[in-house]
């Protein structure tokens, strides 16, 4: 069959599957595309030729946007189907690296079909090609190998065949998976070749389900047996393995309690009996609590980062010991733990079945249900709108609460950076398995309009909030006019401090003094500690195409809010926060996170904070 090498890999990627558990999936379910001379006539042209119901095509603003939107799908469809992303050359393919970073580090499949130079150099240098003196083999394109899972230059066309195989067995690889890249030089992409009809024949890439080993099976049912204290930390393994429904039969048949790092949350209910919240330095008074006196650690599907650990300081029991149940065996192993490689669904189901009949003191189950009840009675002060407050502007916190009375658990909420992921991880009651979606591995300010976009073309019908900050939204608002074209009815709701609140925040704690932070004019002095800038982002949104509500109290947000969820186009809630007192603000961090302090400075502040960290920092330890 002839065909250019564009043609080939859009018919290639209309016929692969991805399929776990009996059902199959479309893997590469669309292509997301802004077009330059470095694939416009290769793979822009292939897509014409192939058509919608080959390939459909989504139209993007700016390329790392379009990969978050790739990963916003990819996630919510539980990384079962992914979406490919395609540029040209120079700028269009290094606007990729940070989104695909966010993908390698989430896991999460996108395939990223770049533009690059002429492999054939007819001219040499050509228009945006960078120039490196000691190997010609090298473009910018090479900035997307540290964070890709795969990588390969297409420099002939018969190489696409390898190539395109070996790209579709990472997407699909639960372990491994991540941003997948195929560099598809510009001349290449429109040369013709004889393919093989084979090569175009339906592929389906099973999504294996690893059982346990049986010798770290009986180890790891050792420990549990043995332990007293147990906890789990339930990471995002569970919710992309789909064992949200095992985790839960094992954790109501031993009694262990269940805390969630900012992946995993969701993965049990509110208000199930063993959900203890969040875990780490964005976590809950009883979560963390439990974490420093365990004797055992349940690692289930989670990376154990520092804001899980709370920069190692968190589990403080002298006798406490992990169990690392996980795919990847480079996880499993940390903190020195008992590993457990395997699927979590199959690892907790047959853990379950290997520690049958033990469980928890019940004075140890009544001693971390009423620290979830206090904890709850917290979560209802932080949110809670008493009649004085209605006719004044909301707290970042009572905007939240005020969600909250009006979801259901169809809802989905994404968000990615500031200082909601800390407000939602301690205080949000999840409903669903998918309600709960942050991406934190990265924590990508721009990720969330996007990523709404992806949630909600793989949840047709779901009502879906991108939640964002006035440095967010700053940064990537580019994909509102997406929504608009497509009609896709996402809701922004956009709250406005006035500048990077949560940096301001850490930067008061480490003795920066809140340096450069603010959305200010500069004072007479030179600081950013001026009036407000006079910037509308609401005139701005709907500038682009949105429907906007502005809400300036809290009677008015609690209208905005329930007229935005109804709503059948895009849609933005504009309210400008209120800074909370001790009293209506969200709890405290509750536990410690390592960010260095300036071990020498003229300053008091900094001199005060570099105490407290040598403080923090003495508790920190190794656990071997």
């Amino acid at each position: 069959m002839r065909l250019t090498v564009a043609q080939a890999l859009v018919r290639f990627l209309s016929v692969q599957y991805a399929e776990r558990d009996g059902r199959r999936h479309r893997l590469v379910a669309a292509t997301w595309g802004i077009f330059g001379h470095g694939n416009v006539a290769g793979i822009g042209q292939a897509l014409l030729e192939a058509g919608p119901d080959a390939m459909p095509f989504f139209q993007g603003r700016n390329e790392q946007a379009m990969v978050h939107a790739a990963v916003g799908y990819a996630r919510q469809s539980g990384r079962l189907s992914a979406h490919a992303v395609t540029t040209s050359i120079g700028p269009g393919a290094t606007n990729l690296v940070t989104g695909a970073a966010g993908a390698t580090i989430n896991r999460i499949p996108v395939l990223l079909l770049p533009g690059d130079t002429f492999a054939t150099r007819p001219a040499d240098p050509v228009l945006q090609q960078l120039e490196v003196q000691e190997a010609g083999d090298v473009s910018v394109n090479d900035t997307l190998r540290p964070v890709s899972r795969y990588f390969d230059r297409i420099t002939r066309p018969e190489a696409l065949v390898p190539a395109a195989l070996q790209a579709m067995r990472v997407l699909t690889d639960p372990v491994r998976t991540g941003a997948v890249t195929l560099a598809l030089p510009q001349d290449v992409q429109a040369e013709a070749y004889d393919w093989p009809e084979e090569f175009f024949a339906e592929r389906v890439w099973g999504v294996r389900r690893p059982r346990p080993d049986r010798a770290e099976l009986a180890a790891a049912a050792a420990a549990v047996r043995g332990s007293a204290r147990p906890l789990i930390v339930a990471g995002g393994g569970i919710r992309h393995s789909g064992a949200g429904a095992a985790l839960a039969e094992f954790a109501e048949a031993t009694g262990i309690p269940v805390a969630t790092t900012q992946a995993g949350k969701g993965v049990l209910p509110y208000d199930h009996p063993a959900e203890v919240g969040g875990i780490g330095h964005t976590g809950t008074a009883t979560a963390n609590g439990l974490a420093r006196e365990a004797d055992l650690v349940i690692a289930a599907g989670t990376r154990l980062t520092d804001f899980t650990t709370a920069s190692a300081t968190l589990f403080q029991n002298p006798a406490v010991r992990f169990l690392g149940l996980n795919l990847d065996p480079y996880d499993a192993h940390k903190l020195a733990a008992l590993p457990l490689v395997a699927d979590a669904r199959e690892g907790l189901g047959e853990l379950g079945g290997a520690v049958a009949g033990y469980r928890v003191d019940p004075a140890y189950a009544a001693s971390y249900a009423e620290g979830k009840r206090d904890w709850e009675r917290r979560v209802d002060a932080a949110w809670s709108a008493g009649e004085g407050d209605e006719e004044l502007p909301p707290t970042q916190a009572q905007v939240l609460g005020l969600l909250d009375g009006l979801v259901d658990a169809s809802d989905v909420l994404v968000n990615a950076a500031g200082s909601l992921p800390g407000d939602l991880h301690k205080l949000w009651r999840a409903r669903s398995v998918d309600q709960y979606h942050l991406e934190y591995g990265y924590s990508c300010m721009g990720y969330e309009i996007p990523a709404a976009i992806g949630v909600a073309l793989a949840a047709p019908g779901r009502p879906v909030w991108a939640l964002v900050g006035d440095g967010t939204y700053l940064m990537n608002p580019t994909e509102i006019v997406t929504a608009v074209q497509e009609r896709i009815p996402i809701k922004v709701v956009v709250l406005d401090n006035h500048g990077y609140a949560s940096i301001g925040g850490l930067s008061g704690a480490v003795g920066g003094e809140g340096f450069a932070t603010g959305y200010r004019f500069r004072a007479p002095d030179g600081s950013y500690t001026g009036d407000p800038l006079p910037v509308d982002l609401a005139a701005n949104a709907g500038s682009l195409g949105m429907a906007v509500i502005r809400a300036r109290t809290v009677r008015d947000l609690r209208e905005a809010l329930a007229q935005a969820r109804s709503a059948t186009c895009p849609t933005c809630v504009y309210v400008q926060t209120r800074t909370p007192d001790t009293v209506s603000g969200p709890p405290p961090a509750q536990a410690w996170w390592d960010v260095p302090v300036a071990e020498t400075a003229n300053r008091t502040a900094a001199a005060q904070a570099r105490e407290e960290y040598d403080r923090q920092a003495a508790q920190r330890r190794r656990h071997l």
